[in-house]
């Protein structure tokens, strides 16, 4: 079996001496993990991660680990290392990529706006779109945001809180006798964590140490 696409390597751990395990983040496959060969001894086209290249993955069953080709073409990840908020937020998209989406499932858009993203980090609004990248990503996992209108009566006025339930938002008016249960908008990363905490909890999974981590510190 083959699978060829383009991606971006979101995870790279050793598995023996020379050999390292690597998950991708690929176009058309979504999250496809395999063998990458002589990885942690290679002194050219030395795999890591952030970069985005080519890749195949080839395996005799499809049930089998695989060994993937890799090509990079770019390391997305070397400008945003130099600051460790841009590093903290890139390893964030990493992490909750590998812990919440199922291997090869197709993601086209969150692999546009994942690529998108590690090419915003890098300018003034990196906050802004690191956000709007977990929002994205809460859509795909069934969490989607409606912050357009009043889920109580639909109204478009005094929108003020977003309700923990159906993720929509309410006005100050139907909210008023369930304030203590709403989270207050504009949405933030706090908010955007209690969503992705429920997320793991339904897949089984803990929410990854860096995503639990940032912005203390």
């Amino acid at each position: 079996m083959k699978l060829e696409s383009s991606g971006i390597l979101i995870n790279l751990r050793p598995l023996g001496e020379r050999d390292a395990l690597a998950r991708i983040f690929t176009a058309d496959f979504g999250v496809v993990c395999g063998m990458m060969r002589a990885a942690q001894i290679a002194r050219k086209n030395k795999p890591l991660v952030g970069q985005v290249g080519g890749v195949v993955w080839n395996a005799r069953l499809d049930s089998q680990l695989g060994v993937f080709h890799w090509d990079a073409e770019r390391n997305l990840g070397a400008g945003l290392m130099m600051r460790r908020e841009t590093l903290e937020y890139m390893n964030c998209v990493f992490a909750l990529i590998a812990a919440l989406l199922p291997e090869r499932e197709q993601y086209h858009t969150l692999y546009n706006e994942t690529l998108n993203l590690l090419l915003c980090l890098s300018g003034k609004d990196a906050d802004v779109a690191y956000l709007n990248w977990e929002i994205s990503l809460l859509r795909e996992l069934g969490y989607a945001l409606n912050l357009s209108s009043c889920s109580g009566c639909g109204g478009h006025e005094n929108l003020m809180y977003l309700s923990p339930r159906t993720g929509r938002a309410v006005c100050e008016k139907c909210a008023a006798p369930y304030v203590s249960r709403l989270y207050k908008l504009p949405v933030n990363l706090n908010v955007t964590r209690c969503f992705l905490e429920r997320a793991c909890a339904t897949q089984g999974v803990d929410l990854p140490t860096v995503r639990m981590m940032l912005g203390r510190g």
